[in-house]
């Protein structure tokens, strides 16, 4: 995905206006660089920031000067600057950091920057100050547009520099602009920002706690919240009613582009609510959010399909409705077309299911051996395949189709069919995974360009890999009314009053309405496994301030990183995080995490075992 076309409010006020030069002025500067226009003419000011490039020609030397809120060019002449800095300027390198006052004049037309905010104009510097002497930059933060970026490596273990790109300077004003944007529209609401703790009480949530250890209760840990969401049912138990908070949240499992272990998220939580209302505010806040940006438009009410019609037609829970591909039931059409392993598919109980993709004749072998691959990395079973091309029909499947059964697929010339046979889970993985795919290889037109929606009823509960119950989003969802009544005997069909907001196919958040009912959140956590004395040793502030008198509530956690992500069109969670993490978990700027020397154990009552220690000397 390209960048975004942003609409990027000024850093400080509008950057035009003397009063906001006025409000930017220090002791060591004027104002700050951007903002400077051709309206500035003849004025004196004092800039500071860093030497982004130097140009010696002859007895001139010009300087690109940069500051978070641009760059502008400073031309050092012997005409009309003092011997002094004449001496300094040709000494000067990439990133030191100067001082200098100087007149704004225009430019010649011929030599006018359009690719710059300020190219208008130059600065001719009276007097120039070095104030810091940078080392020669391990990576450069001066670019050319045909220049490739280093390695993403050597770049997060010299992140300082890195950040000082204009692109992630971008991202990361942008960042603080959405989420202050969060924080006046949630305010208009009527909602309080509550910080809660940070250090908490290990809880099963799906993923793997940080554990502190406690240097007071030797033995004892703290854990870093996956969530807040224990604690905001308490806030609501408490009587706030309204609840938000721009929180930091922590998860050690594996990582990926769109997964870091410390990470923020926009949590909510209202009081006597159901899901509409929710959602209602969710899309307002979106509407808010996407005002920043020219191309991004969100229009309420957004979309609703539920889980078991996202599956149905995408086998995807976060299917991207920007294009109109869709999974169909082939199971009439093809279970008698002669091929045995669609035959049998159909015997054990399973469906036949498939693509039709229009165009799709042109994809190679190639191409078809790579989505083969791809499908069963993802752990689904392969996929049969037929092409109906200017030489006939093609395919491992040819062989068996006739033409009213290319006639009951559709399938029409220069056409592709993608068959899955099996159980819905597997058959939905696969197809799910091709669509994807397809989309991508054959360049497949976007028929809108923003694509919200909100999926609704989960199941409450999944399969783990050995058939044990697991809480499908988190063991506090309250289920739908009408399936309560059977919750102990068929958990599997439970639906719960659950959703999520999707975004061109990236899941934004997942909320739901919570249990204000103790005894249904007790079975729940029993069909999850827990014994009494578990769920009162986990649970039992929860459940005994249930008892409290609690009001029907619910709410959503909407990930910041990314929101901010897909809005700029980044890449990487990275990319809109200031210090981030690799897909190691690790910093590579500080060198986290470390190894401790042996008395810091001790101290919190902690000791290496033999396996680490060995390792340990090992490297």
């Amino acid at each position: 995905m390209g960048a975004r076309n942003i609409e990027m409010p000024r850093q400080v006020g509008d950057m035009d206006s003397s009063e906001s030069f006025e409000k930017q002025k220090t002791g060591l500067r004027s104002q700050m660089v951007g903002g400077l226009s051709a309206r500035d003419e003849g004025r004196n000011v004092k800039l500071a920031g860093w030497v982004h490039r130097r140009r010696d020609l002859g007895g001139m030397v010009f300087l690109d000067v940069r500051d978070r809120s641009g760059l502008v060019q400073v031309s050092v002449g012997p005409e009309w600057t003092d011997e002094i800095s004449l001496q300094l300027a040709p000494k000067l390198g990439a990133e030191d950091i100067v001082v200098l006052e100087g007149l704004v004049y225009l430019r010649p037309q011929e030599m006018k920057n359009i690719d710059m905010e300020t190219g208008e104009i130059e600065i001719r510097a009276l007097k120039l100050e070095r104030l810091s002497k940078a080392d020669t930059p391990a990576i450069p933060v001066y670019r050319s547009p045909e220049d490739e970026l280093p390695s993403e490596e050597l770049r997060l273990q010299h992140r300082i520099l890195d950040l000082r790109r204009t692109d992630l300077q971008r991202n990361l004003d942008l960042r603080h602009r959405l989420t202050l944007e969060c924080r006046n529209y949630m305010d208009d609401l009527g909602f309080l920002e509550i910080e809660t703790p940070i250090l908490t009480k290990p809880t099963p949530e799906g993923a793997r706690d940080y554990l502190v250890p406690s240097r007071l209760h030797h033995g004892e840990f703290y854990a870093l919240p996956q969530s807040p969401q224990i604690y905001k049912q308490l806030c609501m138990v408490a009587g706030f009613d309204r609840y938000f908070q721009i929180a930091r949240c922590f998860r050690d499992e594996d990582l990926r582009a769109d997964r870091q272990p410390e990470f923020t998220q926009i949590d909510i939580e209202a009081s006597f609510v159901t899901p509409d209302d929710i959602m209602k505010w969710v899309e307002g806040l979106m509407v808010a959010l996407c005002s920043h940006f020219q191309d991004i438009e969100a229009r309420a009410p957004f979309d609703r399909i539920t889980y078991a019609e996202a599956m149905e037609r995408f086998g995807t829970d976060r299917p991207d409705l920007r294009y109109s591909v869709e999974i169909q039931d082939w199971t009439s059409a093809l279970e008698d077309c002669g091929s045995n392993i669609l035959k049998s598919a159909v015997a054990e109980g399973g469906r036949i299911r498939g693509l039709l993709v229009p165009g799709g004749s042109q994809l190679s072998r190639k191409y078809l051996d790579q989505l083969q691959e791809d499908v069963k990395k993802g752990g689904a079973s392969g996929l049969l395949w037929v092409k109906n091309t200017p030489a006939g029909i093609s395919g491992p499947l040819s062989s068996h189709l006739k033409d009213e059964s290319c006639v009951k697929l559709g399938l029409k010339p220069g056409d592709m069919a993608l068959v899955a046979a099996g159980e819905d889970t597997l058959t939905s993985l696969a197809l799910s995974i091709a669509r994807t795919f397809v989309i991508e290889k054959l360049e497949i037109k976007e028929e809108k360009l923003n694509a919200w929606l909100w999926v609704v009823d989960f199941p409450i509960f999944g399969l783990g890999p050995n058939g044990e119950m697991l809480a499908n989003h988190h063991p506090f969802v309250m289920p739908v009314q009408e399936d309560a009544d059977f919750m102990e005997e068929r958990p599997g069909s439970v639906r719960g009053l659950a959703y999520d907001l999707v975004y061109n196919g990236v899941e934004f958040g997942s909320g739901s309405i919570r249990n204000h009912d103790s005894n249904v959140q007790r079975t729940i956590l029993r069909i999850l496994g827990l014994n009494e004395s578990e769920i009162d040793q986990k649970f039992g502030f929860l459940l005994n301030s249930l008892d409290a008198g609690a009001p029907p509530h619910g709410g959503i956690a909407l990930g910041v990183d990314r929101i901010v992500a897909e809005f700029v069109g980044a890449t990487s969670l990275r990319d809109v995080i200031a210090f981030p993490k690799t897909t190691a978990a690790r910093g590579l700027l500080e060198g986290s995490p470390t190894s401790l020397r042996d008395d810091s154990l001790s101290e919190l009552g902690l000791t290496r075992s033999s396996k680490s220690h060995r390792s340990q000397n090992m490297e």
